[in-house]
């Protein structure tokens, strides 16, 4: 008898497609920036608050995108400090560098770098931070000892995450509709993905494992608050890669019929002529010891 191996999740591939998916993905989700700012704005500023983000600070911003959370770190820290923003898509960071250059950000910097493999000096930033990045790693643990490397003694990690699915109806609701009609098989074992670290406690256990003192997290409220679901489909069409990477076994015929469902979906998100889809965070904290 024959045993068929069970297929292994190849992350060397995962981050290929990731890196091609935000490269095609940059202008659309700049695009998206003055949305982003007030989605993603309040939990923002906690983070920076937890990780002690203030003038003259030296901050690592890692998974930066087009930078939008590191002009808010830049603001703090001011001309005496300095910002490092770090993305593995080139093309997203020629966006955050461009808008660093516009608001006269001489102290922020880009290196386009895996966030697993951080070529950085040991001991040289007081902050790391990470917005909706940490979940997509294949290693997470080994993205948060370059991290935890990359820290002063004292220094500390502050990352973003979304919770759980059924908190996060804007973005789970997609993923499982273009799971079902693509007929996508169930994630495998060490496959990084938006829930990843949303579950109570799995954030800060995540944390100390990497190592981390002093760890602690804070659940923020983030509905996606937008003019319709219309405009919600549109969004994540337009800026979301991973959805497009999961409908590619799709025809357009059914790429059209699942971003139909999608909308249908969403409108019991729509009051009042408006729409607020489920989301929740997770802002965590931890210190290099």
């Amino acid at each position: 008898m024959i045993t068929q191996e069970a297929p292994v999740f190849d992350s060397e591939k995962y981050k290929n497609t990731t890196r091609q998916q935000w490269d095609a993905a940059a202008a659309a989700w700049d695009r998206w920036g003055p949305f982003l700012r007030k989605w993603l704005g309040e939990a923002t500023e906690l983070m920076l608050d937890l990780a002690g983000v203030q003038a003259g600070s030296r901050v690592l911003d890692v998974a930066a995108g087009a930078g939008d959370q590191t002009l808010q770190a830049a603001a703090r820290v001011g001309p005496r400090g300095h910002v490092l923003a770090t993305d593995i898509s080139p093309r997203i960071l020629e966006l955050a560098a461009l808008h660093a250059q516009e608001a006269g950000y001489g102290q922020v910097q880009t290196a386009v770098q895996d966030g697993e493999n951080l070529d950085v000096p040991e001991a040289s930033f007081d902050a790391v931070i990470s917005r909706v990045g940490l979940i997509y790693f294949p290693d997470q643990q080994r993205a948060l000892r370059a991290m935890k490397r990359a820290l002063k003694p004292g220094g500390r990690i502050a990352a973003i995450v979304y919770s759980t699915p059924e908190r996060n109806g804007f973005f789970s609701i997609p993923v499982s509709i273009i799971r079902a009609r693509a007929a996508l098989p169930a994630p495998l074992p060490g496959q990084p993905g938006p829930f990843s670290l949303g579950s109570a406690g799995v954030l800060e256990e995540t944390f100390k494992k990497a190592g981390f003192v002093n760890v602690a997290s804070r659940v923020v409220a983030a509905p996606v608050r937008l003019a319709s679901a219309a405009e919600c489909v549109r969004f994540e069409q337009e800026s979301f890669g991973a959805l497009h990477q999961m409908l590619s076994t799709l025809d357009a015929d059914g790429k059209a019929a699942a971003w139909e469902e999608i909308l249908t979906r969403f409108a019991q998100f729509e009051r009042d002529g408006r729409f607020e889809g489920p989301c929740e965070l997770v802002v965590g904290v931890g210190t290099r010891g």
